[in-house]
């Protein structure tokens, strides 16, 4: 379940760098930063994900589906 909350809030946190990085692709102010910056943690917050998910279901704290139907 914790495994669970973590992605979920990986994935809130990844939405709001996407956020982020439209508000400063859409402003004109220069002093938020690069918006590269917000779009690197989008994509390294991406890439934990996939890991987290990996380790978890290789040391079985979650289970695939094993049917599509």
């Amino acid at each position: 379940m914790v495994i669970k909350l973590i992605i979920v809030g990986l994935l809130i946190f990844m939405i709001i760098n996407l956020f982020l990085a439209m508000k400063v692709m859409l402003g004109n102010d220069s002093g938020k930063g690069p918006m590269s910056k917000y779009i690197g943690r989008r994509v390294m917050t991406s890439a934990l994900i996939v890991v987290i998910i990996l380790i978890a279901m290789a040391t079985g704290l979650i289970t695939p589906n094993p049917s599509p139907y």
